[in-house]
């Protein structure tokens, strides 16, 4: 459509992986410094065949300061002295800034102080563990190397960073000849990372890259025990019938080896779901054999009746286990465990050549958010656990990750919760340097197809059982060429891989998948509501894989936390100014064009607290346009939206943009104005052609309902008010036009509010959405279009919002706690006496110091309410969280005082 650069410039960006340990609390959020292990810890491993334990207890330090050979660096009883605890999964500066080597790096710009030189020679790691019986065969089976790393095992090189590289590709090696019985040592020496230069992980234009760029060791290094035959690569086939659903064949697969130099028979023999199944298998020396049971041979395996996995929402997540054995001459010699869903995923190209997923039969419109680990790759399952709640709480579906592919736990949870995940490779690095002609110095060589496949295979391996995993993007912003792409999907096709392979996130097609179905038109800055409903670009029609109107300011709270005095009065007074806490990108670096509209609409802002004010009225509408838009559209008859990725759903470190909940997990406007558009019954308006719609996200049809529509003055006049009754919508997405609103009223002012109530046919209110809108519409530049933004020549005016009349809202509040989780009921009611709304009126809850308690999820937030009218709003949260103190809520609003009251 037109002339457009990669997405991203290709800063030297840090790549990823998961790490450390990074806990949340209260106003604490995710702890900066993981605890420092204060002696390093042997790790026992147990001689039960089948056994695989991560090793813990590292000792990390530069090479630049160690002058012992490697022989005397990997050999037990190595003083390692001055060296540094690490946990089992951290990048080297995880493992300082938990030894407090440096300060808070999200505060300010106190990242820049580290210094990068240290991170550009390679780093060792070290760990100590323990056996006793060495009559069981021992391997290292790792991945996660940032970006390679040579091998030792007691004083012996057992593998050259020649061949460990690459952060995706995985390795076991034979140790069984060096382990002895008591203490053993594993030294990795790690290789300096570049992801222009290597295929791991780079963060592109998303933050500010880590001054290490992440390298280390970012995932478990296993140590496995087993006897003669091993088992590997254990996976289930399933097949589901549709649209029935009435019954499922499931074909178990894996791989029997023989570590041996003589021949051995070996039976192997498993079960699923009550099913057992058994054969023999005889292997020469070291031969490996495919073990496969299948309906054909065992007929429990086809299941009538299945428990069939769901997407939240749509059904539940009930999930199956394969275990399997194999035992030579009556002893257990290796165990495998995998846990499966049962479901269908297709992806076919409508008739307007758009990517429309399938669930089980059923169509579905992807609405999920770009996911972002941690900057440092630290891995904390409860805090990761926190933000695939509040993902749900939002309504949305899916989650992208382009590239930063999280560990297991990270795919257990989201098949527990009914979250899927779009997983693939990602933009403007090495991962793309081979077929991307605009960037230069990071072409592929010969040494790095085989490591491209090898990544491929390896997560195919890892990921194909989950359920929650419905593609695999193999290119982001560019397809992969022909050779590249063969790699790729030869990979997946041994690997048995389930589901739609996709060639890119972007407009783009690869010679043997063809088109991806997909467009990749942004924007990635400051757009009007009213731009999602343009049927081009990143309006909402085809599949969209990431978009949004960039900035996302947070709460003052934690403005307030990340930032200086001096640098919060920049971020309001100076929109030219360069933002450490935006990108390192020159295109993303400032919030003109965000400020620049948020002026021009609501007025130049006054202060701080008036900035963040006008900024979450800003935020709220633009994402609730966004998913209102895709929502809507996804039935059009003419060129229907099937997929929607809001870039971002979270940041991996404090920032003011791409982000629908901030780093310590507070929520904004963005958040709010996506857990509105996203609720199950929902009435909306279009700012395209003024109708009030109705959407249900349900999977049962809706009848009995009446929807109402009131146009207010900003002094609460009303000036239009229309109800319909008997409204009917089917379920699934569908959705209704019960009214349209009237191009012109009499006697409207400039800026103007609409109030819409949908009521069910008991007369409970179900859904209520207020807009302010302007009889000044938003005027873009179509022709203007980059590939990051469409420029606006001249603002809707919503200036008239600031004349409202201050009015009260009470607050009253209790709260109950049982079984560690805390539930806050808040009654707000309008108290004032004249006929002005209080608009968008926020709840906080706080602890007594007046800090907010997060994670928490509301009910509802950010209400309007008219005279007369109260809510009631649930906030439920972990006791633990308060640290002790008594709850209360702070209420504030755009025309409200803020006030706080207990809630104990």
């Amino acid at each position: 459509m037109f002339p457009r650069p990669a997405r991203r410039l290709p800063m030297t960006a840090a790549l990823l992986a998961l790490v450390g340990s990074l806990a949340t609390g209260a106003w604490a959020g995710p702890r900066d410094t993981a605890e420092p292990h204060r002696s390093a810890r042997i790790t026992h491993v147990p001689s039960a065949p089948g056994s695989s334990t991560p090793l813990s207890g590292y000792a990390v330090q530069s090479t630049a300061k160690v002058g012992d050979s490697a022989a005397d660096v990997s050999s037990p009883g190595y003083p390692a002295r001055g060296w540094y605890p690490a946990g089992p999964r951290s990048t080297v500066l995880a493992a300082l800034l938990a030894n407090g080597v440096y300060p808070d790096p999200f505060h300010s710009t106190d990242q820049q102080k580290i210094p990068r030189a240290d991170f550009e020679v390679p780093w060792w790691y070290r760990a100590d563990f323990t056996v006793r019986d060495t009559r069981q065969r021992t391997s290292l089976d790792f991945s996660g190397v940032v970006s390679a790393a040579d091998v030792y095992v007691n004083g012996r090189q057992v593998a050259k960073a020649a061949d460990v590289t690459g952060a995706y590709t995985r390795h076991e090696l034979d140790i069984t000849s060096l382990v002895r019985s008591g203490t053993n040592t594993v030294a990795f020496r790690v290789r300096p990372n570049d992801p222009l230069d290597d295929l791991t992980m780079g963060w592109i234009d998303w933050i500010q890259p880590p001054p290490d760029q992440n390298m280390g060791l970012v995932r478990d290094v296993l140590v496995r025990r087993g006897g003669p035959v091993a088992l590997r690569d254990a996976h289930v086939v399933t097949k589901l019938a549709v649209p029935s659903l009435a019954t499922a064949d499931l074909t178990v697969e894996a791989r029997a080896s023989n570590a041996t130099d003589a021949p051995v028979t070996a039976e192997v023999g498993g079960s699923v779901d009550g099913t057992e199944f058994r054969t023999t298998v005889s292997l020469a020396a070291h031969e490996t054999k495919t073990v496969t049971f299948s309906p054909a041979d065992t007929p429990g395996l086809h299941l009538t009746d299945p428990k069939v996995w769901w997407p939240a929402g749509m059904g539940g997540q009930p999930l199956y286990d394969l275990d399997l054995t194999a035992t030579v001459a009556g002893t257990t010699s290796d165990t495998a465990h995998e846990t499966f869903g049962i479901r269908d995923v297709r992806a076919p190209l409508n008739s307007d050549g758009a990517r429309q997923y399938r669930i089980n039969g059923r169509k579905l419109l992807i609405k999920g958010g770009g996911w972002s680990p941690d900057e440092f790759l630290r891995w904390d399952p409860a805090y990761v656990e926190d933000r695939l709640k509040y993902a749900l709480d939002l309504g949305l579906n899916t989650l992208r990750l382009e590239g930063h592919l999280e560990p297991d736990e990270f795919f257990d949870l989201a098949d527990r919760y009914g979250v899927l995940t779009l997983p693939g490779w990602e933009c403007c690095d090495k991962w793309e340097g081979a077929f991307n002609g605009d960037e230069k110095g990071n072409r592929w060589t010969d040494a790095d197809y085989p490591v491209a496949r090898a990544s491929m295979a390896a997560e195919a391996a890892r990921l194909r059982d989950h359920p929650s995993v419905i593609s695999f993007l193999i290119g982001s912003d560019f397809a992969p060429d022909a050779t590249i792409e063969k790699g790729y999907l030869d990979a997946l096709e041994s690997a048995d891989w389930p589901t739609p392979v996709v060639s890119s996130a972007s407009d783009r097609s690869s010679p043997r998948l063809g088109s991806s179905g997909m467009k990749m038109t942004g924007p990635y800055d400051w757009v009007p509501p009213g731009y999602w409903y343009a049927k081009r670009e990143g309006g909402a029609t085809g599949f969209n894989s990431e978009t949004s109107a960039g900035p996302s300011i947070p709460t003052l709270d934690t403005l307030r936390r990340m930032m200086t005095p001096a640098e919060l009065d920049t971020l309001w007074k100076d929109p030219g100014a360069r933002q450490y806490h935006r990108s390192p990108s020159p295109v993303f670096g400032t919030l003109k064009i965000y400020d620049d509209a948020l002026a021009g609409r609501y007025g130049a802002p006054t202060g701080l607290t008036d900035y963040v004010r006008k900024a979450q009225l800003a935020q709220y509408e633009n994402v609730r346009a966004q998913f209102e838009a895709y929502g809507r559209n996804a039935t059009d008859r003419d060129r229907p939206a099937t997929g929607v990725i809001h870039w971002m759903f979270n940041s991996g470190w404090t920032s003011l943009h791409w982000q629908l909940t901030d780093r310590y997990l507070d929520q904004n406007g963005s958040y709010f104005g996506a857990k509105k558009a996203n609720e199950p019954l929902h009435i909306q308006y279009s700012y395209d052609d003024r109708s009030v719609v109705v959407v249900n996200n349900r999977p049962a049809a809706a009848k009995g309902l009446t929807a109402r529509a009131t146009l207010y003055d900003t002094d609460g006049s009303q000036k239009y008010d229309r109800t319909v009754t008997g409204v009917a919508v089917d379920g699934d997405g569908a959705h209704g036009t019960p009214l349209t609103l009237p191009s012109s009223v009499s006697g409207l002012s400039r800026t103007y509010l609409l109030r819409l109530v949908l009521t069910d046919a008991d007369g409970t209110e179900v859904s209520r959405n207020v807009y302010w809108l302007s009889t000044r519409p938003d005027t873009l530049d179509w022709n203007g279009t980059t590939w990051y933004h469409t420029p606006t020549t001249s603002y809707a005016d919503m200036k008239g919002l600031a004349s409202m009349a201050r009015v009260p809202v009470t607050a009253t509040a209790t709260t109950r706690a049982s079984d560690g989780t805390s539930t806050t009921t808040v009654t707000l009611r309008h108290g004032g006496s004249g006929k002005t709304p209080a608009l968008l009126t926020d709840v906080h809850l706080v602890d007594e110091r007046g800090k907010p308690v997060l994670p928490v999820r509301w009910s509802d937030n950010e209400v309007s309410l008219w005279p007369g009218e109260s809510v009631t709003l649930t906030a439920t949260y972990r006791t633990a969280d308060l640290r002790g103190s008594a709850p209360s809520v702070r209420v504030s609003g755009w025309n409200t005082p803020e006030r706080t009251v207990p809630a104990a």
